[in-house]
C-alpha cells in the first residue's frame, strides 16, 4: 500500500484568509487594476468552440470507434478529458459572471458547456464555489476541503493514487454529505437540459456518443495532468502558505486558473486577465511559492508522506461556534434551575 502519511490532521488556523489583505494592498499601490474588473466575452466563443469539437468528437468515436473500445477509452482520456475539463474551467469563469454581465447568461452558456460533459454540474458549482472564496477553509462552508474520512482513509500511497482518481466522485458527493442545499429551479433546468441532450444524442447518433462525453469528463477530473490544479491550488506543500499559483503552459487550455492567488485576490478579473496582475504587481506573487507543473504535482502528492487530504487549512465556523456556545450555556442554565 506504499508509506504512511505522516498527518494526521488538518493545519487549523485561527487568522483570515490571506486574499482579502492583499487585494487591498494592492489596490492601495496599483488601483489600476480595477480596470481590469469585469465580464470578458471571449468566454463565449472558446466555450462554444470547445462544445462544438466534444460534440463532433463524440460523434465520431461513437460511430468510429465502436469496434475498437481501448481507441475509444484513450481518445475520451487524452483529448476529450482535455476539453472536458476545459469546458469545466469555462463554468469556473461562468461561475463568476466572467462572460456576461447578466447572470443568467453566464448561466445559460454553463448549461450549454454541461450538454457536452454529459453530467450536470454548473449551477450546482456555482452555489458552493463562491463561498468557497468568501469562506476560505471555513468548516462546513467550504466544501473543497476534503472530508475527515478522506483524510483518515487515504492516508498511503496506493490510497492517494485512488483518491485522485476519484477527484469527480468526491466533489459531486462532498457537498450534499458536508453543507446539503434544497434544490432550486436552476439546478432541476441543468438537469433536464443536460439529460435531454444525453438522450439526444443517444436517438440521432448511438448510446456511445453520451457515454463518451461522460468518460471523457471523469477521466479529465481525475488522474489528468490538467486536473493538477485541484491539488496545487490550496494543498499545503509549504508550511504557512495555502494558496498556490502555477504559471505553466496548460493556462492556456484553463483559462489560466493556475494563476490562482491572482484570482482569489481578484475574483473579478476573468482569466485572460490575470497574467496583467501579476505583472503590474510582481513583487507581491513572486516571493510566493508557484509551479512550473501540474503533473509534478500530483506525483509530488502521492509520493510524499507529509502530503494527503489533511493537507488543508481549515478555520473554525463562527457561527457555529456561537450556536454551540449558546446551547452549552442554555444547558448549565437548565442545570441550575434543576
Amino acid at each position: 500500500m506504499g508509506a504512511t502519511t505522516s498527518r494526521t490532521e488538518f493545519d487549523r488556523v485561527g487568522t483570515d484568509e490571506p486574499h482579502k489583505s492583499r487585494r487591498s494592498e494592492i489596490l492601495k499601490k496599483y488601483p489600476q487594476i480595477k480596470e481590469l474588473y469585469g465580464p470578458d466575452i471571449r468566454i463565449l466563443p472558446v466555450v462554444l468552440g470547445l462544445v462544438t469539437a466534444q460534440v463532433s468528437m463524440a460523434v465520431y468515436a461513437a460511430t468510429a470507434l465502436h469496434a475498437e473500445p481501448w481507441k475509444f477509452v484513450l481518445l475520451a482520456y487524452s483529448l476529450g478529458g482535455l476539453l472536458t475539463h476545459w469546458m469545466s474551467l469555462g463554468n469556473h469563469e461562468l461561475s463568476h459572471n466572467l462572460c456576461f454581465k447578466k447572470t443568467l447568461y453566464n448561466e445559460l452558456l454553463g448549461m450549454l458547456a454541461n450538454c457536452a460533459q454529459g453530467l450536470p454540474s454548473a449551477v450546482t458549482f456555482k452555489r458552493y464555489h463562491l463561498e468557497h472564496h468568501y469562506s476560505q477553509g471555513v468548516d462546513i462552508i467550504d466544501v473543497d476541503v476534503p472530508t475527515d474520512f478522506e483524510g483518515r482513509f487515504f492516508n498511503t500511497t496506493a490510497k492517494k493514487v485512488l483518491w485522485v482518481l476519484l477527484q469527480p466522485v468526491f466533489y459531486a458527493i462532498r457537498p450534499l454529505v458536508v453543507n446539503p442545499k434544497p434544490p432550486c429551479w436552476k439546478e432541476a433546468m441543468n438537469f433536464v437540459t443536460t439529460i435531454s441532450f444525453d438522450l439526444a444524442l443517444w436517438y440521432f447518433v448511438n448510446w456511445r456518443a453520451p457515454v463518451f462525453n461522460i468518460i471523457s469528463t471523469l477521466l479529465g477530473m481525475g488522474l489528468h495532468p490538467v486536473a493538477g490544479h485541484f491539488i496545487s491550488e490550496h494543498y499545503v506543500f509549504v508550511p504557512g502558505q495555502e494558496t498556490y499559483s502555477y504559471y505553466g503552459w496548460l493556462n492556456l487550455v484553463s483559462f489560466n486558473v493556475g494563476y490562482h492567488n491572482e484570482h482569489h485576490d481578484f475574483p473579478r478579473i476573468p482569466g485572460f486577465k490575470l497574467p496583467m496582475v501579476r505583472k503590474i504587481a510582481s513583487e507581491f506573487y513572486d516571493p510566493l511559492h508557484s509551479y512550473d507543473s501540474w503533473t509534478g504535482v500530483i506525483y509530488d502528492y502521492i509520493m510524499r508522506n507529509d502530503l494527503g487530504p489533511y493537507a488543508r487549512v481549515k478555520r473554525d465556523n463562527k457561527e457555529m461556534s456561537l450556536k454551540e456556545s449558546d446551547m452549552a450555556q442554555n444547558i448549565l442554565q437548565d442545570k441550575k434551575v434543576d
